[in-house]
């Protein structure tokens, strides 16, 4: 049979990765397909540096709409990223009846929605398996694998840069400042780093997953997202005193009165396999009614990891190609016309547990009015640390651990204790999350 042609729109870390993995596996992924996969047109403004990577035999263009309109071209990879020209692109090729395959995280966080109605209608498909965290084949455990299962949460590392900074500051005791700029040196952190340290590209990840999950819309509006630029190499030592370890997750979770979505630095117990994820590493557990829990783990970025996972969508495209669309697996899981319009919580409204450092003069009283305020807002406390003063200093760190309780709940409290004249310095408030 005729091998399925592809189209390559950006040819960088992860095109190249792709281009080579296809390349030198060609014959056990052609006897998985079906069929072979050949990349043979690419477009990338560097023609010249593509030309090299792709060598003779495949064409390259500076124009991807060039690509999108050969007639040739099977299925096209969409490896630009960013909202703008990437979008333009994606739904070009679903509008001219080419399959897309992305890593365009952002892209679907933020334009899923209409990307996959749009492949809906045309019959076309839409994969994105290396969206999410790399080369761990998180969306298709998610959307075949957990099939028979209500999920009841779901909570990730997925973000290697954030992984890799909370990491160090653990083993080395250094501030974030300190260890975003040795991130930096070794090229795990961009020179602009916001979208990695701020939570945004964990919660764009976070929020495909709880789509495939609870089959709802696409929301990355609807996230609570805060990134680790406020954390501190105390409170990494304190929670490793208390049995914890500090790490930024994605979490999606089902509630009594809908779904959370939300992306924040958190306590995990240090006997989590997940809390001994460690550098630059991803892991995603999953929790389901029937199996339990489950755990994946790799990397979550890389020219080959990813490539691992665009290759993966390649072959799932060319075993459904001829397939009747109706009975191709749904972008999001769940049939389109049996999407849930469960609502996405506001943060006020979410339950979990709570870690609170309060810097509070050494004086009698101070700690049994704390408590007394969290009493009367009815906060369980879990455990209390509290440090002696040095020697010579009149002030001292008091650690709260509580037990589950709504977040507008806590706010408030938290409003109460900072205007004490006794607490001396800003509240720290870390979510806690057993994830038993």
């Amino acid at each position: 049979m005729k091998p399925i042609q592809v189209g390559l729109l950006g040819i960088g870390t992860v095109g190249s990765g792709t281009f080579n993995v296809l390349k030198r596996n060609q014959e056990e992924i052609t006897r998985r397909a079906g069929r072979g996969i050949e990349i043979t047109m690419v477009a990338d403004l560097d023609v010249a540096r593509a030309q090299a990577v792709v060598g003779a035999g495949v064409q390259v263009v500076n124009d991807a709409r060039a690509v999108i309109a050969n007639p040739d071209i099977d299925i096209v990879i969409e490896l630009i990223g960013g909202y703008g020209i990437a979008k333009a692109l994606v739904l070009e090729a679903i509008a001219a009846g080419k399959h897309v395959v992305t890593a365009n995280k952002a892209l679907l966080a933020v334009h899923g929605t209409e990307i996959f109605a749009a492949a809906q209608a045309k019959g076309v498909m839409v994969a994105f398996e290396a969206a999410v965290a790399g080369g761990i084949p998180i969306i298709k455990a998610l959307r075949e694998g957990l099939t028979a299962n209500q999920i009841q949460w779901v909570a990730g590392i997925i973000n290697g840069t954030t992984n890799f900074i909370l990491s160090e500051m653990r083993d080395k005791g250094l501030d974030f400042d300190v260890v975003l700029k040795e991130a930096q040196r070794l090229g795990y952190a961009e020179a602009d780093p916001t979208f990695d340290i701020e939570g945004v590209d964990a919660a764009h990840k976070a929020t495909l997953m709880s789509a495939i999950a609870y089959g709802i819309p696409v929301q990355f509006d609807k996230a609570y997202v805060e990134g680790i630029t406020q954390l501190g190499a105390a409170d990494i030592k304190y929670a490793e005193q208390l049995g914890y370890r500090i790490k930024l997750l994605g979490i999606a979770k089902r509630a009594a009165k809908g779904i959370e979505l939300r992306v924040h630095p958190t306590l995990v117990p240090a006997k989590r396999l997940i809390a001994n994820v460690e550098g630059a590493m991803n892991a995603v557990m999953v929790q389901g009614d029937a199996v339990g829990t489950t755990l994946y783990y790799g990397k979550g970025a890389g020219s080959e990891p990813t490539a691992s996972a665009v290759i993966a969508d390649l072959v799932d495209i060319t075993r459904l190609h001829t397939a009747d669309p109706q009975n191709r697996v749904p972008h999001l899981a769940f049939q389109p016309g049996a999407l849930s319009d469960l609502p996405v919580l506001p943060m006020s409204e979410v339950v979990t547990s709570y870690y609170l450092r309060l810097r509070v003069a050494d004086q009698a009283g101070v700690l049994a009015t704390v408590t007394g305020i969290l009493g009367q807002a009815g906060i369980s406390i879990d455990a209390v640390l509290q440090r002696e003063a040095a020697e010579g200093e009149n002030q001292t760190d008091v650690i709260i651990l509580t037990h589950g309780t709504r977040e507008g709940s806590m706010d408030a409290a938290i409003a109460q204790m900072q205007a004490l004249p006794t607490v001396l310095a800003p509240i720290t408030r870390i979510r806690k999350e057993e994830l038993a």
